[in-house]
């Protein structure tokens, strides 16, 4: 019985000093909700500037093809307009079938609110639709652990509109 009356009084004792500190904290500000990022992507695959290369050659026509990209971002579709970022990684032909990418890359921002944050991104894309949707499956500095989908629209063959909504 005294065994019982101690460990229930010790118990006590470390509830009690647990939830002390706790109460002198001050409160932690409330993350953002969301986000809301769009930008253009340059993915430039051919001549003496070239930011996607070409490292696997496909065993049957496309399928397999694999290009690493490191892709400039700009606010803009021109490329002279004030540059956010890059797109980095890789997206490979993963159908035997037509032009559908399996795309992984890192949007790395280099400039405004975000400056030093990045987000993953993985997905399917199938070339031949108007708008893909791809997956935000984390990110860094601000959007540590974040979650969210990037809307993809070809506006040219070397240029593409991101829709990035993600929840930091």
């Amino acid at each position: 019985m005294a065994c019982y009356k101690l460990s229930s009084m010790l118990l006590a004792v470390l509830v009690a000093l647990a939830a002390g500190p706790a109460a002198t904290r001050p409160p932690v500000a409330a993350a953002a909700t969301s986000a809301h990022l769009h930008f253009y992507m340059h993915d430039v695959t051919g001549g003496p500037s070239a930011t996607a290369v070409r490292v696997v050659n496909g065993p049957r026509g496309n399928f397999g093809n694999t290009e690493v990209i490191d892709d400039k971002l700009t606010e803009g579709t021109s490329q002279s307009s004030a540059t956010v970022g890059r797109a980095q990684g890789y997206y490979m032909v993963a159908s035997v079938a037509g032009l559908e990418l399996m795309v992984n890359m890192n949007v790395v921002l280099t400039s405004g609110p975000y400056a030093g944050s990045s987000l993953t991104v993985v997905g399917r894309d199938d070339v031949s639709m108007p708008v893909r949707e791809l997956s935000v499956v984390g990110g860094t500095g601000q959007f540590r652990m974040a979650r969210g989908y990037v809307l993809w629209k070809t506006v040219t063959p070397e240029i593409l509109d991101l829709e990035i909504f993600v929840n930091p």
